[in-house]
């Protein structure tokens, strides 16, 4: 615990039994910080999320990789906080990576239509060369922007897997290559 106050001098003062924040330094990444989040983020604790990491912005982390491996809920007032971070950090050339995230969690993204706002990473490497080497990899296809094989609404796709189109909600399946099929 007292590593964070370490990264942020007083960062653990403050505590909610719902959410655990862990901080630690993404090496490599310019003003870059893995967060840890363990728990959940709903509407009762999601203004102690945005103070906390607003901290962590402020001490001049811009980078952020959240590690979601550990959370197990996000309500749509939780994803409007990971919204704030990004409008933060984008004005002084930060960006936010989510990582490791729950399928469940995810689908909450994606139902929100929030998922395409988002760089989600796979693996912590992923996400640390997402900041050293920008987003753009020499054989990748992403984002890539997807017509609904049912209802033709068009869809912005940042990874392959599967997903909800926002319309219609059919299950869809995009592969590695952008390609579309029913899922």
């Amino acid at each position: 615990m007292d590593f964070n106050n370490n990264i942020i001098p007083g960062f653990d003062q403050e505590k909610d039994d719902s959410l655990s924040i862990n901080l630690r330094k993404a090496e490599g990444v310019n003003n870059g910080l893995f967060i840890y989040l363990s728990g959940y983020i709903d509407t009762y604790n999601s203004s102690f999320f945005q103070k906390k990491i607003s901290q962590v912005i402020e001490a001049g982390y811009i980078n952020l990789i959240f590690n979601c491996s550990s959370l197990n809920y996000v309500s749509s007032t939780g994803i409007g906080s990971f919204t704030v971070f990004l409008k933060l950090v984008k004005p002084k050339s930060g960006d936010v990576v989510l990582l490791e995230i729950q399928p469940k969690v995810y689908e909450v993204f994606q139902l929100l239509g929030f998922s395409q706002f988002f760089n989600i990473k796979d693996t912590p490497e992923a996400a640390i060369a997402f900041f050293t080497q920008g987003n753009i990899t020499a054989n990748s296809v992403f984002p890539v922007v997807i017509a609904c094989p049912v209802c033709k609404k068009r869809l912005r796709a940042t990874r392959s897997g599967r997903f909800r189109c926002s319309d219609c909600k059919s299950i869809l399946a995009i592969n590695s290559r952008g390609e579309v099929s029913l899922g």
